[in-house]
């Protein structure tokens, strides 16, 4: 069952799935949309227009057959007259003919957007096949075509008809009325007739618009072994991912164990947290952390220091409060200054001796470290709890 969950088309399209597919020229689109628009648009520009383009129109009826006699037997004379006024039709018809450009410029915007993709140009010999063809013709998406089409006529028709039957009277009576008013009266008439249709195409468009939608949404769906596979893609596989984090935790670890030799002291728990200090008076404003670890890494850290060389010095306390709050490459923390000072002090003390001898040095005993920094006190728990309570109430205070 979880095999066939897996392979049933249940999940949307992602975002990469859409930009493949729109970059192949597959967008959803709305024939009845672009229908609606462009009717709507010219109505709307014969309306604002109509009068000027009319004029222009007789006007240039009247003087293009308005010509002497000799062209009417000569083509090349009448043909080069009437095309003279050409421009003029052109110009009086250009109000119109630039909102319908613009309405087909901006009606593909609505749904899918400007597509300009070079592939649909590009001859595809699967197209020519009339196998293909027959197949497409008695298809699903023909079939819904067509049911589409003949609902389309059925509504419009019946539109139609109804207008004409309800102004059959005013129709006859354009045969008797004079040619001055008719006109005006076949325009009225016309021009509601086709709000009427207009207003059906409204209708079917706003029904088809969210159905291409939603079938070019469907059509895109995706199984959820296709977007894991994607997601591992765009993210990286998880198993590859950690595998380079490990190799990379690796490879920081070899830096960090190379540095142990450098270090001047290395503090201990002594068992679970070790710690190398390394301090510079000339280049350091306080002394660093260079390498710390736990475990196993931690007795790492004190082999090497034992094969180098380097004071290794108990100080649980200290240990756990840099291991915690000191990060590898930073600045020990003010608050640990006193006693790491009392560290290095020793340290260097011992070196001197090594080198110079004299009076060997005491080590230190309980070096003190403040309660809030050792996580092994109880006023560590209670200090984070407080800064935990404290960024939460500057947090809700930024909310409101």
């Amino acid at each position: 069952m979880a095999e066939d969950s897996d392979l049933e088309r249940t999940e949307a399209a992602t975002s990469k799935q859409l930009r493949k597919a729109r970059e192949g020229g597959d967008v959803p689109r709305s024939r009845e949309a672009g229908t609606c628009v462009m009717l709507l648009t010219g109505g709307v520009g014969i309306w604002l227009f109509g009068g000027h383009l009319t004029t222009s129109l007789k006007r240039v009826l009247v003087a293009a057959f308005t010509f002497e006699r000799a062209q009417a037997f000569d083509p090349a004379l009448l043909s080069g007259y009437l095309s003279g006024y050409a421009l003029d039709v052109v110009i009086a018809a250009a109000p119109i003919g630039g909102m319908l450009l613009v309405a087909a410029l901006i009606t593909p915007l609505a749904i899918g957007g400007w597509l300009f993709n070079a592939e649909s140009f590009m001859p595809k010999f699967s197209k020519l096949n009339p196998l293909n063809g027959i197949q497409n013709m008695f298809s699903l998406n023909s079939l819904v075509e067509l049911g589409k089409a003949v609902v389309k006529a059925l509504l419009v028709g019946t539109v139609a008809w109804w207008i004409i039957s309800k102004q059959m009277d005013a129709l006859l009576n354009l045969g008797v009325e004079s040619i001055r008013t008719s006109p005006d009266h076949l325009g009225d008439m016309l021009w509601h007739a086709f709000l009427a249709m207009v207003s059906v195409l409204i209708l079917i468009a706003a029904i088809d618009v969210p159905y291409q939608l939603w079938k070019y949404g469907k059509k895109l769906r995706m199984t959820k072994e296709q977007v894991k596979q994607e997601h591992k893609e765009n993210e990286g596989d998880p198993h590859v991912k950690g595998k380079i984090r490990q190799m990379q935790r690796a490879m920081a670890r070899r830096r960090m164990m190379a540095e142990v030799p450098n270090a001047d002291v290395v503090v201990t728990n002594p068992t679970h947290y070790a710690v190398a200090l390394k301090y510079n008076e000339t280049s350091m404003g306080a002394p660093k952390v260079i390498a710390k670890g736990s475990d196993a890494v931690a007795l790492r850290i004190r082999e090497l220091a034992v094969e180098n060389g380097v004071t290794i010095m108990e100080a649980p306390p200290l240990a756990r409060a840099l291991h915690f709050h000191a990060e590898i490459g930073d600045e020990i923390p003010e608050s640990l200054y006193t006693a790491v000072a009392e560290v290095l002090a020793y340290v260097f003390q011992l070196r001197l001796f090594k080198t110079s001898g004299g009076i060997y040095p005491d080590r230190p005993g309980s070096i003190a470290v403040p309660r809030e920094l050792d996580p092994l006190d109880p006023a560590h728990a209670a200090a984070r709890a407080k800064k935990i309570a404290e960024a939460a109430t500057q947090h809700s205070g930024f909310a409101q």
